[in-house]
């Protein structure tokens, strides 16, 4: 077979995975790429920004957007989430709609539910997600209660965790590309640059290791991103930002404590992505309220 007869014979696309906070996207996406792209917690929107992950098969390509979970709220940061999720609906080949099987969110899923009834949309999969939590039984129910609920091109029950059913969740999902050839090329497996990862590392480490409000008060970004080539080694500076002092000091820790744990466990996975040693400064600043106010959510990248 000749090089043209590969790229006329390939499929390759677009797929927005939408879904209630904390059902499990972005574990999901990672387990189909295969690398860790996007942060994952047991807390509720822990994404906040639209990631594309590429996941390369022999003979197709799909270019899958993380989003942010769908749900109700005033606060503006929220609000921007879920615009974010929203509007990757739009200008894509399908959409993967992954619903938490273990645990139902009836107003998260009402608002998708009222989304792709009441729009033009792709044609949708859904990915009854975490059925190893879930007795048979309760999981048939759930099915059949989607099936007449959304018109889906395919209901596949799988485990993203477990990687339970997930070779026939992307043989469903080869069925809707239309050919054509591959969008990034087979050693990219993300359009979003180190330093934003890197970032999304260290705020993941806050969720993991912080509690209550905390996490959903901070904020990361990257002040310098520097590439030591001869000494084989990466050096971030990196700044936290929290909406008050109480939480600047409960970042801190006692003598440092809890910043240094953030630290050390997020350089662990950088490197992991950078494969090479990576040296990791980070400071804590107040932006009041920074997650309420427009210009704030701006200016932290959102």
């Amino acid at each position: 077979m000749t090089c043209g007869d590969e790229t006329e014979n390939f499929r390759s696309g677009f797929a927005a995975i939408i879904g209630a906070p904390n059902v499990g996207k972005s574990t999901l996406l990672n387990t189909l790429i295969g690398e860790k792209i996007s942060i994952t917690s047991s807390k509720p929107q822990t994404t906040r920004n639209r990631i594309a992950g590429v996941c390369h098969q022999p003979g197709f390509q799909i270019v899958f957007l993380d989003t942010p979970g769908i749900h109700r709220s005033k606060k503006a940061l929220n609000a921007k989430m879920v615009e974010v999720a929203l509007s990757a609906v739009r200008d894509v080949d399908f959409v993967l709609l992954v619903i938490d099987a273990a645990n139902p969110e009836p107003a998260s899923e009402q608002l998708i539910i009222d989304r792709l009834k009441n729009g033009q949309h792709p044609p949708v999969i859904c990915a009854l997600n975490k059925i190893d939590l879930v007795k048979k039984p309760k999981l048939l129910g759930l099915m059949d209660k989607w099936i007449k609920t959304i018109a889906c091109e395919a209901m596949v029950p799988v485990s993203a965790t477990q990687g339970i059913q997930v070779p026939e969740l992307m043989a469903a999902m080869e069925k809707l590309l239309p050919p054509g050839p591959p969008y990034f090329p087979e050693d990219m497996i993300t359009d979003m640059p180190e330093r934003f990862i890197a970032a999304e590392m260290i705020r993941e480490k806050i969720f993991e290791l912080t509690a209550q409000e905390i996490p959903f008060s901070t904020a990361v970004t990257i002040e310098a991103f520097e590439e030591l080539t001869r000494k084989n080694l990466v050096r971030i500076h990196a700044a936290i930002h929290v909406e008050r002092n109480s939480q600047k000091g409960i970042i801190i820790g006692k003598h440092g404590a809890m910043l240094r744990q953030i630290g050390e466990a997020a350089r662990a996975d950088i490197e992991r992505m950078v494969g090479t040693r990576v040296f990791l400064k980070l400071f804590v600043r107040v932006e009041k309220n920074w997650s309420t106010n427009a210009r704030a959510l701006r200016k932290l990248g959102y």
